[in-house]
């Protein structure tokens, strides 16, 4: 090899050194992922995921019925009130109706009551005065159950039927008494002969209070607008065994309404749960019979007969239903018992109002005027038809000159009143 060729190499060798030397040196290769420093520790429990609100549970309740609930009457207006409460309130109905011993043999209210808790039912209504015995079984067998029953007497402490272990049921009624008297004053002011029929149910503490009422009405809207003696009206009453017909079991209201009018009656006043008074003196009064009639307990029934309909008086239950529902949902309900007014301000507000009076399209102008004079003195207090002199049915005092009487008196009515034709206790 020549000399110039290992100078060429020499220098290629030194130029490689000093290109090797100037370079950066390369990294190492990692040989894993480098170490992460541990999480802190918390100091309190993990905070758990935002969850949505649950909706609220739907509030079931249980409306026990005696009759049909479109009877027109005394089930149709506590089926409405449960209505009522299901638009106030969101809330759920269950309804059972029919309940009674010639419709359901063998179904017994606190059976009943049971099985509508066994569906859901956070509270239950019993709807009858003929359900006492049921209806407190039933708040016995379920204690932590809130109840109402309708027309019964339980929790009132001054009561002949006070149960006071019985916390979980109240009772409410409306003072029909009132009611009453309206319907009596309607048939006085309008009745043409003076003879006015009372188509009654069963005979009870209620049923005599109520039909008093009704002639207390009469008689004093016959003497005071009509100006003839109470001794010119006769008043009249048959009772039909039950709070309406059960065949071969009760009289027939159809019967006994067409046995008043051929007796001479020309006004009938229903204080039964259907509408037969006013639907039968309808048929009459369409076969030329110059009669009217009064039904009873629901808003609507003279739509049954309106031309010879007076009026109705009529419970409107909605109102304590709803102050008794509300209570249970703000854990503040236990037994009470309420007696009902009308709301004097305005007796058909459907939102106040506990008992009201309809007047029918037959009530004549001059009628109406004069009712309207007694139901301003009821209000006002300057109308007092339980106040003495009054004596009963066997001439008994049952008020002294002056006397007024107290609820319990007239809640527990012994008898009927004198001047009043008809039993004043069931015969067995």
């Amino acid at each position: 090899m020549s000399k110039k060729l290992w100078s060429m190499i020499a220098v290629l060798m030194v130029a490689t050194m000093i290109i090797s030397a100037c370079a950066p040196a390369a990294a190492p290769a990692p040989t894993q992922a480098p170490a992460q420093p541990a999480p802190a520790q918390p100091t309190t429990a993990p905070v758990e995921p935002t969850k949505a609100p649950e909706p609220a549970k739907q509030f079931t309740f249980g409306m026990i019925l005696v009759g049909p609930q479109n009877d027109k009457g005394w089930s149709q207006a506590h089926f409405e009130a449960g209505q009522y409460l299901e638009q106030k309130l969101g809330a759920k109905m269950i309804v059972i109706d029919k309940v009674n011993p010639a419709d359901r043999p063998g179904t017994t209210v606190d059976q009943v009551a049971a099985d509508m808790i066994a569906q859901g039912a956070q509270m239950v209504y019993a709807t009858s005065d003929d359900m006492k015995d049921g209806a407190l079984l039933a708040a016995e067998n379920n204690p932590k159950i809130p109840m109402v029953w309708a027309s019964g007497d339980s929790a009132w402490k001054d009561g002949k039927a006070y149960a006071p272990k019985l916390t979980n049921l109240a009772n409410i009624m409306g003072k029909m008494e009132y009611g009453k008297m309206m319907a009596g004053c309607a048939a006085a002011l309008t009745s043409e002969k003076g003879s006015i029929g009372y188509l009654g149910p069963l005979i009870n503490d209620e049923t005599r209070r109520l039909t008093a009422s009704a002639y207390l009405g009469a008689k004093y809207c016959w003497e005071t607008y009509r100006q003839k003696p109470a001794a010119d009206l006769k008043f009249e009453v048959k009772w039909i065994g039950f709070w309406f017909n059960i065949p071969g079991v009760t009289l027939d209201p159809t019967q006994v309404v067409n046995e008043f009018i051929d007796t001479g009656a020309d006004v009938v006043i229903s204080g039964i749960d259907t509408t037969e008074a006013l639907v039968v003196s309808g048929q009459r009064a369409d076969k030329g019979d110059k009669v009217w009639a009064i039904p009873y307990d629901y808003k609507g029934a003279c739509d049954q007969a309106p031309k010879i309909c007076l009026g109705v008086p009529y419970f409107n239950w909605g109102p304590a239903y709803l102050k008794a529902t509300q209570a249970v949902l703000d854990g503040k309900f236990s037994a009470f018992f309420e007696w009902n007014n009308p709301d004097w301000k305005d007796i058909n507000n459907a939102d106040t109002s506990a008992v009201g009076f309809m007047k029918g399209p037959a009530l004549a102008a001059d009628a109406a005027a004069n009712l309207d004079k007694f139901i301003a003195g009821l209000a006002d207090g300057s109308i007092n038809l339980f106040k003495g002199p009054l004596n009963f049915q066997d001439k008994s005092v049952f008020l002294k000159d002056g006397e007024v009487a107290t609820d319990l008196q007239i809640w527990y009515l012994p008898q009927l009143l004198e001047g009043m034709i008809g039993a004043s206790q069931a015969t067995q």
